[in-house]
């Protein structure tokens, strides 16, 4: 005997959006102005981006379900590999891929080492030229048809999420490739990252954009220890800094732990406007020699598919 369903969702849509591109194209930026809050951290750096998760924005009319990634490059490590494998994943029963590509540079191997990963899967695809703030309309277009022959695309979409230009336009062209289905998550939930996980990477941003070279690609952050005090409203956390070898950790450190002290009061400054509670934070330094090519390190941290 066969069964027959009949589902309505009342023309409610919903689906999974997976954002992919090269490192600093403009993911996480993206994702974060469509959600209208920082959520993914953010930098100049390569390698900002280690876990892939999801954010979701939930209106009367549809959920969006954003799947952001690491950014795709050459790998030179254990971590590079796996943050690769983790974005590749990524692909796999979405509903709509997003390719960011960085208006502001040119189209490059890169891009298409991308591209090529696409060429397989019959999913819709969006071309998003993003940071077209930064170029004037003659480059724009030049951009728009060097990236328009990467692959066949259901949309081309230029925006600066920076600037909130065509921010809502990409959301609309993504809310219209999607199906009709139910509300996946509740409501309230913005995230599907644990808030150990979020606390970790705020402060690891911090590193981010205080250091250069070699420094922020060694760094990983794991938070100890979280409570939060309903009567002092205040929230204290303990969280430890990893680094490869013991230099690092003087860097990190600083003068009379000048530079610590600095990256915990910027990163106390966001997870209080996050969390809107007061925040002690109390952060250490620790060694972990050449944890970037241990694989089983690597999961304890949580990154790429290890999350």
């Amino acid at each position: 005997m066969g069964f027959e369903f009949d589902f309505d969702f009342g023309g409610f849509k919903s689906g999974f959006v997976t954002l992919i591109g090269r490192p600093n194209a403009g993911k996480s930026t993206l994702l974060n102005a469509i959600m209208g809050k920082k959520i993914a951290i953010t930098s100049n750096t390569a390698q900002t981006t280690r876990h892939r998760f999801r954010a979701v924005k939930t209106t009367d009319d549809y959920q969006l379900i954003l799947v952001d990634t690491p950014g795709i490059h050459k790998p030179h490590d254990a971590l590079g590999e796996e943050l690769n494998t983790s974005a590749l994943k990524a692909l796999e029963d979405v509903d709509v891929i997003a390719m960011l590509v960085d208006s502001s540079q040119e189209v490059g191997t890169g891009d298409e080492w991308v591209a090529a990963q696409l060429t397989r899967i019959k999913t819709p695809k969006i071309l998003v030229l993003s940071k077209c703030d930064l170029v004037d309309e003659e480059t724009l277009e030049k951009q728009r048809a060097l990236a328009s022959e990467l692959a066949d695309w259901d949309l081309v979409i230029p925006c600066s999420a920076t600037e909130d230009v065509n921010v809502d336009g990409f959301v609309d062209a993504a809310v219209g490739l999607l199906p009709e289905g139910p509300q996946w998550f509740p409501e309230d939930m913005e995230t599907d990252q644990p808030l150990e996980v979020i606390v970790a990477e705020f402060i690891r941003e911090k590193i981010l954009r205080s250091f250069r070279d070699e420094i922020p690609h060694a760094i990983g952050v794991q938070t100890e220890e979280l409570k939060y005090s309903k009567k002092k409203d205040l929230h204290s956390i303990r969280a430890i800094v990893y680094v490869e070898h013991e230099s690092q950790k003087g860097m990190i450190i600083g003068k009379r732990g000048a530079s610590i002290k600095r990256i915990g009061t910027e990163a106390r400054q966001d997870l209080e406007h996050m969390l809107g509670t007061r925040v002690f934070l109390d952060l250490s330094v620790k060694v972990k020699k050449n944890w970037r090519r241990d694989a089983n390190q690597i999961k304890r941290f949580g990154y790429g598919e290890g999350a």
